[in-house]
């Protein structure tokens, strides 16, 4: 028997066609004959990734449609525009409530559609892990959201359940799973969470917990629901694929299981084990790794439940993927499979286990964090320079030496490669430019080239080598050597985030998101750049962006002048970064904003939740902000006294202080 595939509620992705990025700049703000939002479409692939969510308007600028609804949907440039209107600047994470919602709903169908065409006759529970994102607002927008569905959450530690118990004081119902090391406190608090008559299941990561348990639930007399969590030989996927086997973080092998059982049964208390979790890696884009997870999982449930454990749920954990490159490929940052297909293959696996050993069918969990809120946030920065390596000018005649002198070789010699460039001898050519610069770099080390002509030498070497890289951008065939021009060549666009603070996977592990433009999407594309932070860190960079089916070290974005306004945003970033951005350089958390859709499709912000000052970055790190101004009006009332400043001059001092105290800790620009 093979299982019956759910209708998708995702768009397959389409393939991206490569944008070629080598005509002349296009006309700001305009729309440029011959280039289409199709066009940028293509290029930013942002139907693949985008799934049904994100598009690009007739005004060339990115669109969320939080129900997938054409018609429906928020222009980012404007929403952009009208957070500024109400004080605020950029970067700013902008949260969309009815995606969050749509998500969660997704998820609920595909199972709810994979057990009714499969015939299970088992439950779904969609169980949220709050340490994806703990955000206070994230977390009751789920737990609003996921009511009606009957969606639970799970806690990794103590402050996350003492959290989450708060939250649902009015839903004792809801399914609440506690993972992560426990000590007795943790326990305490779970044990008293039962008897105020809470769904709550403790999952047994090592057996010191167990007794914990059992001590506990005896002296405040509670019959505890107890899970435990075994470690699969079933191999990972991907990055965190070593999450999971014999030398994973958390679990139980199979001996250390039976332990539990045994252990349990000799206190009369086996029906207390009733959930089995397993966890198989976050991100897996491959559905083979999930089906041999799963189909072991569902053995192991079976067999306790036949050793007399009173078996009721199977928690698969996590895993489900975002496909972040939108190729639905098995490519690291994809996925091959579609959420129905996932679900409908869960479902048929465990079925097909518990059919064949007379078991009765359990109620499905999962732990789907990354599927639930990755795409319900979108990080808008805005692009504060660049650095371009083509924009040197040659001169047209080499200037002429000191009397008595002659020119250095290494400068001839490029300035000749400069001026004769020709396709059929592009490698030539590029290797010539490189042996004359190194020739110049040692000349000038050993104080035979002046500064001068070291920097001539510099501007044309790069203008040599764009004039090369242009006509390699004509060739089919293109050499080996040269293919890495154009991420040598690219541009440095300096955007106004800390990488480490917003973005921190992508430092950390090297994550890929889709990055875009969220305006000017009506106009060809014609830089190719990588992106820096304002950090005072060399990591504090985006150099690796989403191809198909690859990496590309380049992003293709549009020329810009002094002061004019670029926006680009960060897509999918929904999981994880908020929670562990940190603060190098003490830059803080970001503005955030939530906003919906009315009833008549326009969209209004629900609440705005301002970043970090600099006087609370300060604080975080144990500095007295009251005391550093003190000793600022301090030394102001010194200047003036030896009259080093006017009383005017101090006081303006002290309330720039104060004022910066009080400000962003991102660049500001003035009005």
């Amino acid at each position: 028997m093979t299982p019956r595939s759910a209708p998708s509620s995702e768009p397959r992705a389409q393939d991206a066609a490569a944008g070629s990025p080598s005509r002349p700049r296009s006309p700001r703000n305009g729309i440029e004959p011959g280039w289409t939002v199709e066009d940028s479409a293509d290029v930013y692939n942002i139907r693949g990734w985008g799934k049904g969510f994100f598009d690009i308007n007739d005004e060339g600028s990115v669109v969320v449609r939080p129900t997938r609804q054409p018609g429906r949907e928020i222009d980012l440039f404007e929403v952009v525009k009208g957070i500024r209107d109400r004080g605020l600047k950029t970067p700013i994470l902008l949260h969309f409530s009815d995606l969050l919602s749509r998500r969660l709903n997704d998820l609920h169908d595909a199972f709810k559609t994979a057990i009714r065409e499969q015939n299970f006759k088992g439950d779904y529970i969609g169980v949220y892990p709050i340490k994806v994102n703990q955000q206070r607002r994230v977390v009751e927008e789920v737990r609003q959201y996921g009511k009606e569905l009957g969606f639970g959450l799970e806690v990794g530690s103590k402050p996350e359940l003492l959290a989450v118990l708060g939250m649902t004081s009015d839903a004792p119902d809801r399914l609440i799973i506690c993972n992560g090391f426990k000590e007795e406190r943790y326990i305490e608090f779970v044990t008293l969470a039962a008897k105020l008559g809470r769904t709550i299941i403790p999952v047994i990561e090592n057996l010191t917990e167990l007794r914990l348990i059992v001590e506990l639930a005896e002296r405040y007399m509670v019959l505890p629901r107890i899970g435990v969590r075994v470690n699969l030989s079933a191999p990972g996927a991907g990055r965190w694929k070593h999450s999971s086997g014999a030398k994973a973080k958390f679990g139980l092998s199979l001996s250390e299981v039976l332990e539990v059982l045994d252990y349990l049964k000799a206190r009369g208390m086996q029906e207390c084990l009733q959930l089995l979790h397993c966890h198989m890696g976050s991100q897996i884009h491959d559905i083979r790794q999930v089906n041999a997870g799963v189909s072991e999982l569902a053995r192991v449930y079976v067999e306790l439940a036949k050793l007399g454990a009173g078996m009721k749920y199977i928690d698969v954990g996590g895993g489900l993927g975002i496909d972040y490159d939108g190729t639905q490929s098995s490519f690291e940052f994809s996925t091959n499979y579609t959420l129905p297909e996932y679900a409908t293959n869960v479902v048929y696996k465990i079925m097909s286990v518990c059919d064949e050993e007379g078991v009765e069918h359990p109620t499905i969990v999962t732990e789907s964090g990354r599927a639930m809120v990755a795409q319900q946030s979108v990080l808008v920065f805005d692009v504060l320079g660049a650095n371009r390596l083509d924009r040197f000018a040659v001169p047209t005649e080499l200037p002429a030496p000191p009397a008595g002198e002659e020119l250095p070789r290494p400068l001839i010699e490029l300035f000749d490669v400069h001026r004769g460039v020709s396709e059929r001898r592009l490698l030539e050519h590029y290797h010539d430019i490189l042996d004359a610069r190194d020739e110049a770099m040692r000349a000038f080390s050993l104080g035979y080239m002046s500064l001068e002509h070291r920097a001539l030498c510099d501007r044309i070497f790069w203008a040599t080598a764009a004039r090369i890289r242009d006509k390699v951008r004509e060739l089919d065939d293109v050499p080996e050597e040269l293919d890495d021009l154009e991420s040598q060549l690219s541009d440095t666009y300096f955007c106004n985030l800390s990488i480490f603070q917003s973005l921190p996977d992508i430092w950390a592990i090297h994550q890929l998101f889709p990055i875009m433009p969220v305006h000017r999407l009506t106009e060809r594309p014609t830089r190719r750049a990588t992106l820096a932070d304002i950090t005072c860190d060399s990591d504090g960079k985006i150099d690796r962006f989403v191809d198909d089916h690859d990496i590309k070290r380049f992003v293709e974005l549009h020329d810009f002048a002094e002061g004019e306004e670029y926006l680009l945003g960060a897509f999918l970033v929904g999981a994880y970064q908020e929670t562990l951005g940190d603060l190098h350089n003490l830059f803080g958390d970001t503005h955030a904003a939530h906003v919906k859709l009315d009833e008549h499709g326009e969209w209004w912000i629900d609440e705005i939740i301002e970043g970090d000052s600099v006087r609370e970055v300060l604080s975080y790190v144990q500095y007295d902000v009251n005391k550093l101004l003190a000793e600022i009006r301090r030394e102001c009332e010194r200047a003036v006294r030896m009259k080093q400043m006017s009383v005017a001059e101090s006081a303006q001092l002290v309330r720039a202080y104060e004022s910066g105290l009080a400000g962003y800790t991102y660049l500001e620009t003035r009005e």
